[in-house]
């Protein structure tokens, strides 16, 4: 091949590469133009008069942004009410109190619904709490009021495998209980005070919050589940229904009926729309596969299933 072949071609790639680059740039900025144009949207909507909703769904944790979201919604004077949509079987202790209080606090200012769908139940529940009204669906899970601390036992394993683990510390119940051995009775003891406490708040805050007598919420916290007919009659939910009967009772708390319901979500962590898969796939029709990080930005963001310490959660075949 002579040179002015290998020339031609040189510029030729240079070409093809430029105009690469030049499509990339256009889908960017078609991207960042749309979601500025349907945040303008959204952010316009939050400012005039309407109810809004949280979703709070899988596993309940010390969530940070959530915490802040809905100190917003009770310092937004454009909020006229808020409906909490749970979804939940429960989650660690701390975070279900940490949320009762901050929905607490929104209640203080406005209205607040608890609206139980499929499933509220342990720390769940204790969010739902939190509601002036609860309403559930005739099928919704809800109850499980009960504390667990779970750890593994691997000693066993250890044995089968000839491994071993030695210890010194500074007091017998330093560390415990162990996975390494079973605990003492002074721990289980240390152990089972613990959640006793815990839940004594628990059966305390249903006592309060229900309008009942102690002795009731406590033998209503033997961690059984309801559907939401059968809590209604324990007088765990105040009513079984869905939209209407959240308005029918906002309307009744002077908040007009037809304002608008807007869900408050958390900041997305990927691209909108879609465009990080969209945009990846486009790299890669380009021939840049130098971009292989893009294809998974529709994945960031995820929970990690982590729960450690005190929780109040459901487990199927547990209760």
């Amino acid at each position: 091949m002579d040179q002015l072949a290998i020339a031609d071609r040189r510029q030729l790639r240079r070409k093809l590469g430029f105009w690469r680059l030049v499509s990339i740039a256009l889908i960017l900025c078609a991207g960042i133009a749309a979601y500025v144009y349907s945040t303008a949207g959204q952010t316009g909507a939050f400012s005039r008069p309407h109810i809004a909703r949280v979703h709070i769904s899988g596993i309940v944790q010390d969530d940070r942004e959530l915490l802040e979201r809905l100190d917003r919604i009770a310092e937004t004077n454009a909020v006229k009410a808020l409906v909490v949509t749970i979804t939940s079987p429960g989650g660690t202790t701390y975070g279900g109190e940490v949320l009762f209080k901050a929905i607490r606090k929104v209640a203080a200012k406005k209205p607040v619904v608890a609206d139980i769908r499929t499933l509220a139940a342990s720390a769940g529940y204790m969010i739902a709490l939190a509601g002036d009204r609860i309403i559930a669906g005739e099928t919704s899970i809800t109850g499980s009021i009960g504390v667990l601390f779970q750890y593994p036992q691997i000693k066993t394993l250890m044995d089968k495998v000839g491994v071993s683990l030695e210890e010194i510390k500074s007091a017998p119940l330093k560390a415990e209980p162990s996975p390494f051995h079973p605990p003492s009775d002074d721990a289980k003891a240390v152990i089972q005070a613990m959640i006793d406490d815990s839940l004594n708040w628990f059966i305390d805050l249903v006592a309060d919050r229900r309008k009942m007598p102690r002795d009731e919420a406590r033998q209503l916290a033997d961690g059984r589940i309801f559907t939401g007919r059968q809590a209604l009659k324990l007088k765990l939910v105040d009513e079984l229904g869905g939209d209407e009967e959240i308005r029918s009772f906002l309307n009744g708390r002077k908040v007009d009926k037809e304002l608008e319901i807007i869900e408050w979500k958390a900041p997305g962590t990927s691209l909108p729309f879609g465009l990080g898969s969209a945009a990846a796939a486009w790299l890669k029709s380009l021939g840049y596969e130098a971009f292989p990080l893009l294809g998974n930005l529709e994945k960031m963001g995820r929970e990690k299933l982590f729960l450690d310490g005190l929780v109040s959660v459901w487990q199927v075949g547990s209760d």
